[in-house]
């Protein structure tokens, strides 16, 4: 059975041309192709921090001029050489320049890199030799960490490039001369001839690709220095990522379904909305920065989430749309106080993924933003960012929303049966032009990840149900992978996690399989505590969340590999919990702790145990089984 939107949707107004690269699909050509009208659209990204911006005319001129400036640094041509072979590293806190880095790299027809601000020098190194960097473009900030990576993966100093950041990221440092900064790339291309134009072939913009991403899982964010055994085996995880290729088309079409799918609840007007999500990820690199610019929004840049800069920024720039993940949101709900001190009636739309959030977070977030529709997205790096995702006026509690146009679905049960009917959970399979063109170097990945056929195989397990609107939407269950296995039943965390969410206590929490030679696996919990409670007695609340999960659920669910209290976890660039790193965590010290017994025998001293016995029986008597005194 396939899976379709509704009809309620309209489809694509066109198809996603396949030979054309982004920078002209939204500066060049972008009338052509449905683009709001340029002189009617916002600045495309403002800093939220000192205001600066640009205006659409300005970003498209910086591109065309830090592309001469860049074939110069660097002796690429347009039309010559291969794509791969012109690839650039951005490795960068949110800038309002970081897009115009990347699409000038495409005017050159060469490929960007967004690389997470969150890696370590020997993460950072691995992922530009793995991509095969040429330049690498980063900010003050991250400077040390830049210049160590970018040594050790062979790329020289004069290759490294800074984007500008507000003062405040900078933490008191001062640019340094010796190395060029974006704009004076751009003053250097003002004095250069024109670049000649792109030449490309028929199908070129669905073959080439346009971004190497990593997928999600792959990069962590900091957590506290108490988890040290967390951040190793975040470099851990890091060895194991994979690089997805977008293509050209596949980022013009994701464009397209956003721009379609929100035409059926919002006018032509254009909209001021958040992005504090770092810029390398999809999220924030698709939905937020491309498909936003097309719509003619305009979109407000901060370095991260702190929150109450958050709160000013909504406030001072009037945003009406912002895009978040659950943890933000949390954090909001948790901090009502603060909250209420701003002006936030300008918000229309709050838009999350990366997890699902429970009814009483909404509530308390509804109260605090009265006017504003809560809807929950869900997608993948590997799709183009959206799958599914939720309507203003179609809000469906629990429901991820309705598949994006230009998307068709399938679930598959266990055996890989297709599943034809609604409400019954199996594996989602997608296809859709935004689809990946595979994994960088990885045919292996690649080919487990899509079938001959053009279907991505999302590991997810999910369904879809009839609404009492009667539309279809999609319902996550869990990713397949991170079912937990007790005695052959199965356990979804996050059914166990949107229940302790409830309690006051409970700020974040992960729970995940402990190996267990009984029962397979078992359920333990992760918890960061709330700032209420920090000082509470553990003990006390670790048997209160006990006995509410053992009252609520049946026993296969109960938390039986205990519950572990932790500063805090660790987090995908999505704000996704990195579930693989906790595993390896707990895989670490059941290892060592097995090792540490295995010692302690093996150094222990045999010890010979004598009994003696004033029996009058003898020892067949003993044998026959009628005494009382025989041991086993």
């Amino acid at each position: 059975m396939y899976f379709t939107p509704p009809s309620y949707i309209p489809q694509l107004p066109l198809q996603p041309p396949d030979s054309v690269p982004i920078h002209d699909f939204l500066f060049g050509n972008g009338d052509k192709y449905g683009r709001h009208p340029v002189a009617a659209s916002k600045p495309p990204f403002t800093c939220g921090i000192t205001g600066k911006s640009y205006s659409v005319e300005e970003v498209a001129e910086r591109i065309e001029l830090l592309a001469r400036a860049l074939a110069a640094e660097l002796g690429w041509q347009v039309n010559a050489g291969k794509p791969i072979d012109k690839m650039i590293g951005v490795f960068t806190l949110n800038s309002i320049d970081a897009p115009t880095v990347s699409w000038a790299a495409h005017r050159l027809s060469g490929v960007s890199c967004p690389i997470s601000p969150a890696y370590s020098p020997a993460e950072l190194a691995r992922q530009l030799k793995v991509a095969g960097c040429k330049a690498l473009f980063t900010c003050l900030p991250l400077l040390d960490v830049a210049l160590e990576g970018a040594a050790a993966a062979g790329i020289p100093r004069s290759r490294v490039y800074l984007i500008e950041v507000p003062l405040k990221s900078m933490k008191g440092k001062e640019p340094l001369p010796r190395f060029k900064q974006v704009d004076d790339l751009i003053s250097e291309g003002a004095s250069m001839a024109p670049l000649e134009a792109l030449q490309w072939t028929e199908g070129q913009g669905a073959r080439q690709p346009a971004f190497l991403c990593s997928s999600s899982g792959s990069s962590g964010l900091p957590v506290s220095s108490t988890e040290s055994l967390l951040l190793s085996n975040i470099a851990y995880a890091s060895t194991r990522q994979k690089n997805v290729m977008l293509s050209h088309r596949n980022i013009i079409a994701a464009i397209i379904q956003r721009a379609t799918y929100e035409s059926t609840y919002r006018g032509t007007d254009p909209e001021m909305c958040l992005c504090g999500l770092p810029q390398s990820h999809a999220y924030a690199l698709i939905v937020i920065t491309h498909a936003s610019l097309y719509r003619g929004d305009g979109v407000v840049v901060l370095q991260g989430f702190d929150l109450q800069e958050t709160l000013q920024t909504i406030q001072d720039f009037r945003l009406e749309r912002l895009w978040l993940v659950p943890s933000m949101i949390v954090a909001m709900t948790k901090a009502a106080a603060i909250v209420r001190k701003y002006d936030l009636s300008s918000v229309k739309i709050t838009a999350f993924g990366a997890s699902p959030l429970s009814r009483e977070v909404i509530e308390v977030y509804s109260g605090l933003v009265p006017d504003c529709k809560i809807i929950q997205g869900y997608g993948l790096t590997e799709s183009g960012a959206i799958i599914t995702f939720g309507n203003a006026d179609d809000v469906v509690h629990g429901s991820c929303g309705s598949l994006y146009p230009g998307y068709e679905a399938r679930l598959i049960d266990e055996d890989g049966r297709d599943i034809e009917k609604h409400g019954q959970p199996g594996e989602l399979l997608v296809r859709s032009p935004s689809i990946m063109l595979g994994y960088f170097n990885n045919d292996a990945a690649t080919r487990e990840a899509l079938t001959e056929d053009g279907w991505l195989r999302t590991g997810d397990l999910g369904e879809f149900r009839i609404t009492p609107n009667g539309h279809d939407h999609f319902f996550m269950v869990e990713r397949v992978k991170e079912l937990i296995k007790v005695r052959g039943l199965q356990v979804a965390p996050a059914e166990i996690e949107n229940f302790l969410m409830q309690h006051p206590a409970v700020a974040d929490i992960s729970v995940i399989p402990v190996p267990d030679e009984s029962s397979d696996e078992l359920p333990k919990a992760f918890i960061v505590k709330t700032p209420a409670f920090k000082t509470a007695d553990e003990d006390a609340l670790r048997e209160e969340l006990h006995s509410l999960v053992d009252n609520t659920f049946a026993a296969h669910k109960r938390l039986a590999a205990g519950i572990e209290f932790v500063d805090s976890l660790p987090k995908t660039a999505s704000g996704k919990t990195q579930r693989k790193v906790l595993k390896e965590r707990v895989k670490a010290l059941l290892e060592a702790k097995k090792m540490a017994v295995e010692a302690a025998r093996k150094k222990a001293p045999v010890v010979i145990q004598v009994f003696e016995f004033d029996s009058d029986q003898s020892d067949d008597d003993c044998s026959d089984g009628g005494s009382d005194d025989t041991f086993e």
